[in-house]
């Protein structure tokens, strides 16, 4: 089922960083790991590279389980296909979720993100006062 696209997605990223970084993403990877705190960007796109990697790996073998299904079973599908279909579904957003995460981390800061806030999105001072309720007026006849 992998034709060749899937790959894409990790070959495009790991693509942006080392062009983002100016180094292969190993040694950006031993960088991190000599210093993680120089360049939390650096760090954070190093650890989403990996839970990219290993939810590609994931997808893999959904997909390769499920075509060893597919050839084994003639006719409608059956619930344990359907399952594993649903989990090559699962793996598919897995994957394009942390894709999305390193694509934001490499994303340059501009616009909202990187604007100076304006003002609180709430009211942060005092309401102003309340009228004071008038006194209740006794009602002709009523006693009490």
């Amino acid at each position: 089922m992998n034709d060749g696209s899937d790959d894409d997605v990790l070959g495009v990223i790991t693509e942006q960083i080392e062009t983002r970084f100016e180094m292969s993403l190993t040694d950006l990877r031993a960088a991190v790991e000599a210093s993680p705190d120089a360049s939390w960007q650096a760090t954070q796109l190093v650890y989403w590279h990996g839970m990219l990697g290993q939810a590609q790996t994931a997808l893999e073998q959904a997909e390769d389980n499920l075509l060893a299904a597919l050839d084994t079973e003639p006719g409608p599908l059956g619930d344990p296909v359907m399952n594993l279909a649903q989990r090559v579904n699962a793996a598919v957003a897995v994957r394009d979720g942390r894709a999305l995460i390193l694509t934001y981390l490499l994303e340059p800061r501009t616009g909202a993100f990187a604007a100076v806030r304006r003002g609180p999105a709430l009211r942060t001072s005092q309401p102003a006062p309340a009228s004071v309720p008038a006194p209740p007026v006794p009602a002709k006849g009523v006693g009490r």
